[in-house]
């Protein structure tokens, strides 16, 4: 009878911190500063990624040199991170839409505040298991039942890792759930994990779409967006 062989566990690798700039609900703030990051990946990859970190939310690894900022309020935090220069004044303006080209969006919902109403939506679409705090927000009548419709996303590609987190893959120039964030549908498909979190049913969503020579390391910044998250739920 053949053993099976125990894989071997990922090395622990250093990777830069680079602090990001916000602007929210009690105004401005700095980038914070911060020690390198200690991260389960390769080596190759630690050489290609960094992990960027605002005043407020979660942090997130992306690759090297690449700008970054974050907007926040009652509702929860959105930190983006682009190769392309981010305009801070426009994420604010009403005009504004979304990113059209390669950028990395996290972001936490509040279960507890406005940020119910998104974090009531991506449940209706793949929690099922949280299906009563979606039905809850419903109830409230604030926002129409037709803004939450229950079942997956027909074109998405979802992997479930349990009854609180989703991985998923939303194909190029269709809506899903990779739409359900900052990011405007292009020819590039967008991958990313959604996760139930916290006493107060918080919502932690990563998009993520880069170039094609950049996709292998979506599958690292996964991970580590669901280790933090359940490192943070233990506590």
């Amino acid at each position: 009878m053949s053993q099976t062989t125990p894989a071997t566990p990922t090395a622990i690798n250093q990777v830069p911190f680079v602090g990001c700039a916000s602007d929210g609900q009690t105004g401005p703030q700095a980038a914070p500063a911060g020690k390198s990051k200690a991260v389960a990946i390769p080596a190759a990859a630690a050489l290609r990624l960094a992990y960027y970190k605002a005043q407020y939310g979660p942090g997130v690894l992306a690759p090297r040199g690449w700008h970054c900022f974050s907007i926040y309020g009652s509702n929860g935090a959105n930190l983006f991170v682009s190769p392309d220069a981010i305009d801070a004044k426009a994420l604010f303006s009403p005009d504004w839409k979304g990113f059209a080209g390669q950028v990395i969006e996290i972001s936490i919902s509040s279960g507890g505040t406005s940020g119910r109403f998104e974090v009531a939506k991506v449940i209706a679409r793949v929690f099922p298991a949280y299906k009563q705090f979606a039905q809850n927000v419903i109830a409230e009548g604030i926002e129409p039942v037709s803004d939450f419709p229950f079942g997956p996303y027909a074109k998405d590609k979802v992997t479930y890792r349990g009854t609180n987190t989703v991985e998923f893959e939303t194909p190029a120039n269709t809506a899903g759930l990779g739409t359900d964030s900052r990011l405007l549908p292009n020819t590039s498909p967008i991958e990313g994990v959604a996760i139930i979190t916290g006493t107060d049913t918080d919502l932690v969503q990563l998009s993520a779409r880069v170039s094609a020579k950049g996709r292998d390391l979506i599958p690292l910044i996964v991970k580590q967006v669901e280790s933090e998250a359940a490192a943070a739920s233990a506590q």
